[in-house]
């Protein structure tokens, strides 16, 4: 099996980090994979932003939970988020977050990093209390959060393999 299905294979969402700081170097050749990811038409209407300042990444949890009630809530404390926002009126921003998403979590993976998909400011990124933190953040107004990936060094909590299940038919 080659390195890429390896990767593919072996990524699991890890909810659970050590406090590690991540390399500036990984950071960019992840956005670097992310910045590569396909876009409809090829528009590449996104942006990502990077944050790996924790007192920063829990005020945006902090927002979250209070707009949800969600007492305690805390994205697992990691110790970097990158925030991929896209264009409110671009047709395929969505799906183009979603693919950039896939490509930073197999690029965190081939470097031993643990990365989690969190969707909670999908349908809340405009309330006044994220927008806010949003702001600050530098995310443009005119962009739109669909999810966010929370990223760090996984500590020892073991994460145990799920069967895969899903239909599969090959015509031929």
């Amino acid at each position: 099996m080659n390195q890429t299905m390896e990767t593919i294979l072996a990524r699991r969402s890890v909810r659970s980090f050590r406090n590690q700081p991540i390399p500036q170097e990984e950071l960019e050749q992840i956005v670097q994979a992310a910045l590569h990811a396909p876009s409809g038409m090829g528009r590449q209407t996104w942006k990502f932003t990077v944050v790996t300042n924790r007192e920063k990444i829990q005020k945006l949890a902090q927002a979250v939970a209070e707009v949800l009630g969600r007492e305690g809530y805390d994205m697992y404390q990691p110790e970097t988020i990158i925030i991929p926002s896209n264009e409110r009126a671009s047709k395929f921003g969505k799906e183009d977050d979603a693919c950039a998403m896939v490509n930073i979590f197999l690029a965190a993976k081939s470097f031993g990093i643990g990365s989690v998909w969190i969707n909670q400011l999908q349908g809340i990124c405009d309330d006044p209390k994220i927008r806010e933190v949003l702001r600050e953040f530098e995310i443009p107004e005119d962009h739109v959060v669909y999810g966010l990936a929370a990223l760090g060094y996984p500590d020892d909590t073991p994460i145990p393999e799920k069967e895969r299940i899903g239909k599969v038919a090959y015509i031929r």
